[in-house]
């Protein structure tokens, strides 16, 4: 099953035992700093959680499947995502 915001806010107000509102704000403020702190091109490691890096992805050339064409395809810059150990035991290996 997949959960979208409202969900996730939903549940974490319940846990929590606050409100949708403080719930809602909680959550944009944690996904504000994180983008933050990534655009400016910083590494953000969360314990238990995993860490998210930026990658630099080369210029390559490619091939337009449709027509079979070589392309060039730009550099350019990725998030990345390193799923934690204790994630890995906890929730992937289940």
């Amino acid at each position: 099953m997949l959960l979208g915001k409202k969900d996730f806010i939903a549940e974490m107000a319940s846990r929590c035992e606050i409100s949708k509102v403080d719930a809602t704000e909680q959550y944009t403020n944690v996904f504000d700093v994180l983008f933050s702190l990534l655009s400016e091109g910083n590494d953000v490691s969360i314990p238990d959680l995993g860490k998210f890096e930026i990658k630099e992805r080369a210029a390559r050339t490619g091939r337009n499947p449709a027509t079979g064409e070589s392309i060039t395809i730009p550099a350019k810059k990725a998030v990345a995502f390193k799923v934690s150990k204790v994630l890995k035991e906890n929730v992937i290996n289940l």
